[in-house]
């Protein structure tokens, strides 16, 4: 691992620490957190979610009290932007509880390895059985190890 994605995972983990009891204080529930580089600029980014939706004032709500821990924890040895917001309507699933919550939506995903010679899948998500999770694609059911997968996301559905 590289010294600068070593940083970015050392802080993405004391960010979440941070946050998620604002978060919890809020109502609101944390997704993710990721500190990425685009354009030369750092980004801190925290989204949350709520039943029914974020509005505004719940991002300002977890933003401020964020920022102001984040200055006097001072963590962070480069000049960046704090981002609280929605996920999205593609929204990651990262917990184990996001594969129960979100059984019955269309999900795309990538697995580290290729399975069954594949490693991007889509498929309706069945749930979580044992650690796998359980996805019914064009071509069957599929059971995939969530420590295998590298990347999943709900997928917009029309």
């Amino acid at each position: 691992m590289s010294r600068e994605k070593g940083d970015r995972e050392k802080i993405r983990q004391l960010v979440t620490q941070c946050v998620a009891p604002i978060a919890q204080a809020k109502e609101v529930e944390l997704v993710d957190v990721e500190f990425v580089r685009e354009g030369g600029q750092w980004f801190l980014r925290v989204y949350i979610d709520k039943p029914g939706g974020v509005a505004i004032d719940d991002c300002q709500a977890v933003s401020e009290p964020l920022s102001a821990e984040l200055d006097r924890l001072d963590p962070i040895s480069y000049s960046y932007t704090l981002e609280v917001s929605s996920p999205g309507l593609e929204r990651p699933l990262r917990k184990d509880a996001d594969y129960v919550k979100f059984a019955g939506r269309k999900i795309r995903l990538t697995t580290f390895e290729a399975i069954n010679g594949k490693k991007e899948w889509q498929g309706r998500l069945i749930g979580l059985v044992d650690g796998e999770a359980q996805v019914e694609t064009g071509s069957g059911m599929l059971s995939i190890p969530l420590r295998k997968i590298a990347r999943a996301n709900l997928a917009v559905e029309f």
